[in-house]
């Protein structure tokens, strides 16, 4: 996994090199650059080397003609097969890395036809010197970055935002637009950026760039996928639906685990990661080094029980208790890897336990992606009971009955009734929070339902200084066909898994050199995860999804051992803020750091800020105002 950077039309080495070296933690191991004999065109490579760490890998790379030159991140998981096939059409290959085999494919088959034959996760700059263009491109799924900007006479591309800013021409002021979507669903959606001059290449797209115009078009969409799984659907039983996953999960793990340096796993102890982990142990002769993070508060620690699945499965395992002064301690850093304002929590354990594997391994895989393609997420059990009482409840009477849900009582439901059962209700919020939830949604259309359930400001410009407009989110409604939860599910596929999940993986993981990858994203399970019937893989009652992911796990793991509410990587943070973390957060939310920013208005966050510490959790927006804020203090930083 690499670090790449290029500047054409007017570039100056030197600045060149010096952006070139805020990508070092991207590629620690080796530095190259290529500059055209028109002086005109410079590409910049930092390598961690992972597949054929002997010089022969490294770029940027010239092809054998001549005609090629590029500058890679990323890896093609079956290089080798494709190497075979390049082997037969008679080209020689020198070394044994897989960016001599993608250059090699380009040039057999043309760029588009190659990337067709890609398994893998990849962001590139490949210049034709035949044709004098530049073509950037991205994997299908989104899984590698890439930005870029150009002023019609000159364009820059990186792997990350930071080397931008050397740029001299770089329009850097923030753009507006970016800074709503932020603080809507705390991060920047592609292909926006949070400065006005830089944009981010979306998931299989293809940009091509003459000297002066650029022409996007894309390789692959999900959109293309959704379409294709809906004319050739799965016919067979859910058993032969899980046989068939489980062959397909097998193959893409087996692919990840091909590594010339050490490599091991995160391990949760929830469904997706156990069931990448079983698979990786039951092709391995050797035992899977496995990490997982825990917590001091027990009730969001889940490292007993990944201890208890990496016993059961015999991985050599590994963990790692947090407390909020390692959290603290690490935000500095953890904010400036991300190079925009990133506002999820799950970025802190993220890049902590990417810390810890990285003393251990130089590659580790995750389970990222079960809850997208698998109906993981509440939102999509909320999504079915809605449209479920909306097909049996005219709108007169909907929106009555909604009004009458949110007029009871919270006292009353989070008392008495959720008491009836023997127990009071532990859920996000106590009952009152759920049914107050459910008199609101059942009176919306799908896209207002997802953008309130997903939303942290739900109306970002009463905390703007200034505002200038909104980014609006693709409508579910763009898939009419599907039912309203797999709408959501092909949303959060082209948006949400894209710019929070998956980029939360890359820049938590590549700030410490670790190279993570994720095998339920291989795009081949993607295209085959929608030709699933809904049912099998949601629960026809209750909040009970990924039942294929626990039909293939549960034929390598004990259900006991997995069947518990959902976690993820829960941090205690609410109640944190209010109590260890609250100096730091008052010092960033005094009124006058706050106006300071030029950015927000203080009043209305001092507001929320007070509510959440007399016990409302207002965690989603007090934590997109402190990430705006520590990510703006580092970029300024920044010479």
């Amino acid at each position: 996994m690499c670090g790449i950077l290029g500047w054409l039309g007017n570039p100056d080495p030197n600045i060149a090199r010096k952006a070139l070296d805020r990508l070092t933690h991207r590629g620690p191991d080796q530095q190259g650059e290529w500059l055209d004999e028109n002086r005109s065109i410079w590409l910049g490579h930092r390598r961690l080397s992972i597949i054929d760490v002997s010089p022969l890998g490294r770029q940027p790379m010239v092809s054998p003609s001549g005609r090629y030159v590029l500058c890679y991140n990323g890896e093609v998981y079956n290089y080798p097969a494709l190497k075979k096939e390049l082997e037969n059409l008679r080209f020689q290959f020198k070394g044994t890395s897989d960016t001599e085999v993608v250059l090699a494919a380009i040039e057999a088959w043309g760029l588009r036809a190659a990337l067709e034959k890609f398994i893998g996760m990849f962001a590139f700059g490949l210049y034709d010197r035949e044709e004098a263009c530049l073509w950037l491109v991205r994997d299908r799924m989104g899984i590698k970055p890439l930005y870029y900007a150009h002023n019609g006479a000159e364009l820059v591309f990186s792997s990350e935002l930071k080397p931008l800013k050397l740029i001299p021409w770089l329009d850097q002021s923030i753009d507006p637009v970016a800074l709503d979507a932020y603080l809507r669903y705390l991060c920047v959606p592609a292909p926006l950026s949070i400065l006005k001059g830089v944009r981010k290449l979306q998931p299989g797209e293809l940009l091509r760039w003459n000297g002066s115009n650029l022409e996007s078009s894309f390789y692959w969409s999900l959109n293309d996928a959704v379409e294709n799984g809906r004319e050739n659907p799965f016919t067979g039983s859910r058993q032969e639906a899980a046989d068939e996953l489980e062959s397909l999960l097998r193959n893409a793990v087996s692919l990840r685990m091909v590594s010339d340096v050490p490599l091991g796993a995160f391990l949760s102890g929830g469904i997706d990661s156990s069931t990448v982990v079983a698979l990786m142990q039951s092709q391995s002769s050797q035992k899977i080094k496995t990490f997982s993070i825990g917590f001091k508060e027990k009730a969001h620690d889940e490292s007993r029980y990944a201890k208890k699945v990496a016993a059961h499965l015999g991985t050599d395992h590994r963990e790692l208790i947090l407390d909020p002064g390692s959290i603290l301690e690490a935000f500095p850093k953890i904010t400036t890897s991300f190079d925009e304002p990133f506002a999820d929590l799950s970025s802190l354990p993220t890049y902590l336990v990417s810390q810890f594997a990285r003393e251990h391994v130089t590659v580790t895989l995750s389970g990222d992606g079960g809850d997208e393609l698998f109906g993981g997420y509440p939102r999509y059990f909320w999504a079915k009971r809605i449209q479920n009482f909306q097909r049996r409840v005219k709108p007169p009477l909907a929106r009555v009955a909604g009004r009458l849900l949110q007029a009871i009582p919270a006292w009353f439901l989070d008392g008495p009734v959720s008491s009836l059962g023997g127990a009071k209700y532990g859920g996000s919020g106590g009952l009152s929070h759920r049914v107050h939830r459910m008199g609101k949604y059942i009176v919306c259309p799908p896209e207002s339902v997802y953008k309130e359930i997903v939303a942290a400001w739900k109306k970002p410009e009463a905390v703007l200084k200034t505002f200038k407009g909104s980014w609006e989110m693709p409508s579910p409604l763009r898939f009419p066909e599907l039912d309203w939860a797999q709408q959501m599910m092909a949303i959060d596929q082209t948006n949400y898994m894209v710019d929070d999940i998956l980029t939360k993986v890359d820049r938590a993981s590549m700030a410490v050199s670790l190279e993570t990858r994720v095998p339920i994203l291989d795009h081949r399970i993607v295209e085959w995860s929608w030709r699933i019937p809904l049912e099998y893989n949601l629960a026809a009652q209750g909040d009970r999804g990924k039942l294929l992911l626990r039909d293939v796990l549960y034929r390598h793991v004990p259900k006991e051992l997995i069947e518990r509410p959902k976690m993820g990587f829960g941090l205690p943070m609410e109640h944190w803020l209010r109590k260890e973390l609250r100096p730091w957060a008052e010092d960033l939310l005094q009124p006058a750091s706050l106006k300071n920013s030029g950015i927000f208005r203080p009043e209305p966050i001092q507001k929320v800020w007070e509510k959440h510490l007399q016990g409302e959790n207002r965690l989603p927006e007090i934590w997109t105002a402190l990430m705006f804020l520590e990510w703006q203090k580092g970029w300024s930083a920044q010479p």
